[in-house]
């Protein structure tokens, strides 16, 4: 269904959009966060800011931080939108997920996304594709992440949790994918950069305004 979709969300606006720095996760914000959903909420949401500011990890080689990261939102619950939020496609924000303790392939993918370009990991390394899963014959979202321009990507999955090349991963079929900068049609793990804005793509537009709403941009 989200392939299908795919034409309907890409609602051409004009300007790009740049990355912008968290600004921080106030008491204020965890004192919401334990108020709604209680103590353990608020401790997720404690690790994932303690994660973004540890300054040994973002020393650390890339790679140790996709693994950390990964693995870090992997230990979310999957759940579909139509049982989280009552929607049949919804992008949360990480925090929203981690109050929840729940998300699906596009929250796994997006809260990966944003942690790693707070560790320091450039934008133009990482992309949020929409692929389809031909294991389980329906879109999927993963993250990719390339070391270097052409270079084989890496796969961070909430599926196949182990971080693996795309070339290996010759159960997904690349559509389409997107950063803050731009967005590929994808016939490849490099795809065709068609757009330099992802703010084309609504539920993206949509993410960002509530992130901004939340003090995390």
């Amino acid at each position: 269904m989200l392939i299908r979709c795919f034409l309907l969300l890409l609602i051409l606006l004009p300007g790009g959009w740049l990355m912008a720095a968290y600004t921080g996760i106030s008491e204020t914000t965890l004192s919401k966060v334990q108020q709604a959903y209680g103590m353990p909420a608020r401790k997720r949401v404690e690790a994932w800011r303690d994660l973004m500011a540890d300054s040994t990890l973002k020393q650390t080689a890339e790679t140790t931080r996709l693994r950390v990261v990964n693995d870090f939102f992997n230990n979310v619950q999957w759940l579909e939108d139509t049982t989280v939020w009552g929607k049949t496609d919804y992008w949360a924000t990480p925090l929203e997920m981690l109050e929840r303790n729940a998300g699906d392939c596009e929250d796994f993918s997006i809260g990966k996304y944003f942690t790693l370009l707070e560790l320091g990991v450039a934008e133009d390394k990482l992309r949020i594709m929409y692929v389809k899963s031909l294991t389980y014959n329906q879109a999927h979202m993963v993250l990719l992440y390339y070391a270097s321009p052409g270079a084989m990507p890496m796969v961070l999955d909430n599926i196949k949790k182990t971080i693996e090349p795309a070339n290996r991963r010759t159960d997904l079929v690349p559509v389409y994918s997107f950063n803050g900068s731009g967005l590929w049609i994808n016939k490849s793990p490099a795809g065709q950069k068609v757009g330099n804005s992802a703010d084309r793509i609504g539920p993206w537009r949509g993410l960002l305004a509530r992130m901004r709403n939340e003090g995390l941009l």
